[in-house]
């Protein structure tokens, strides 16, 4: 990982000052605090913990405050922070089917068990500047009746009991997970890490390949089969007690899109799946995140690999937006001496071209 530096030690200790005092802003105006960030800048803290891989609404709001609003500074800061922390071990699966659901909307049935839920969104706001807002009006209450604590079935198991889609593939209890945070990235690699990349990756990549995806580089013809956001439980087991314990709840987004149907000369055609799931309210994220994946796995399915979304080097290998700033802001870094290397050669290379062009009327004069 490449961290841009400049300057002797004291530029340094008077670039951190400088640093502090733009942070702050103006002493006039009232600071912000932890509580204020993670509770009205809600969708940012998703985001850093998602692309942090660390659900912690403090920590993110934290590196929220410290990197200025920058998202990805703070993703930074919430890894490095992460690399510190010691691992007990692993939790069991969450249920989704059992989420306590505060949002669930279905773009392939109208009438589904449970109901749609449209829970707290933009997408049915109008795109204006609120005035309101800027005066520091607040509604009196949340409006009841939107939300569910009823544990919701997922849309796709509709299909499921049809045949209509592919199953779910079912993991191993013996299979050893990979981990992307302590392994090296290797290729070809296995849904499981492919997921995980994507889970980690940057919000707008995704989005853009996603969108690649939808306007033709690719095979693949989307429907948002559900986007559910609510609480689940997280269980760990205790060896001790010989069963799993409860840690809390966490709040996810998952999103399974339904794709194109596919079949063989031995299997009938079926939909096809696509999955994505990321910490807090992150629907762009696992929207984006579930038409990668359904891409992704064109191999699998026996399908032409014509489209950067369908190679998986490329979209793993340049999603990471921790990495990728490293190595773009690594420019910063002094290199003076490359660049006086580079500057001799081409100075060389054009004095040997003048030349060259001078002697060629001379040559052809004396043919």
């Amino acid at each position: 990982m490449y961290v841009a530096v400049k300057g002797g030690e004291r530029a340094i200790e008077n670039a951190h000052r400088l640093l502090a005092h733009e942070r702050r802003g103006d002493r006039d105006v009232p600071e912000v605090s932890i509580a204020q960030i993670s509770e009205q800048l809600s969708l940012g803290v998703d985001r850093v913990m998602a692309e942090g891989s660390l659900y912690d609404r403090e920590l993110a709001a934290l590196a929220i405050k410290q990197s200025r609003g920058d998202l990805i500074e703070a993703i930074f800061l919430v890894r490095a922070f992460r690399a510190t922390l010691p691992r007990f071990g692993a939790t069991e699966p969450v249920d989704t089917g059992e989420m306590q659901v505060r949002r669930r909307i279905s773009s392939t049935f109208k009438d589904i068990p449970g109901g749609q839920i449209l829970g707290p969104t933009f997408d049915y706001t109008h795109r204006l500047l609120d005035p309101q807002l800027a005066e520091g009006f607040a509604p009196e209450g949340p409006m009841v009746g939107d939300a569910s604590g009823a544990a919701t079935p997922r849309v796709t198991d509709i299909l499921g009991r049809d045949g209509l889609i592919e199953p779910s593939p079912q993991g191993r209890a013996d299979a050893i997970v990979g981990d992307l945070t302590r392994e090296p990235l290797d290729f070809p690699a296995e849904r499981d890490l492919r997921l995980q990349n994507l889970a980690r990756a940057d919000e707008g990549f995704l989005l853009a390949l996603g969108y690649s995806t939808q306007r033709g580089y690719g095979r693949n013809h989307p429907f948002a089969g559900e986007i559910r956001f609510g609480e689940v439980e997280v269980e760990f087991m205790a060896e001790d007690a010989g069963f799993a314990v409860p840690l809390g709840s966490i709040t996810l987004t998952e999103c399974q899109m339904v794709n194109q149907f596919k079949g063989s000369a031995t299997e009938a055609p079926c939909f096809t799946r696509g999955y994505g799931l990321a910490f807090g309210q992150s629907e762009r994220k696992t929207m984006s995140m579930a038409l990668v994946d359904r891409s992704l796995r064109a191999r699998e399915l026996g399908e032409e690999l014509i489209a950067p979304a369908q190679d998986e080097e490329f979209v793993m290998s340049h999603s990471d937006n921790v990495q990728a700033t490293g190595f773009v802001e690594h420019l910063k870094l002094p290199h003076y001496v490359d660049f006086q290397s580079e500057l001799g050669l081409l100075r060389k290379l054009r004095k040997e071209f003048a030349d060259a062009t001078a002697a060629a009327p001379m040559r052809e004069a004396a043919e």
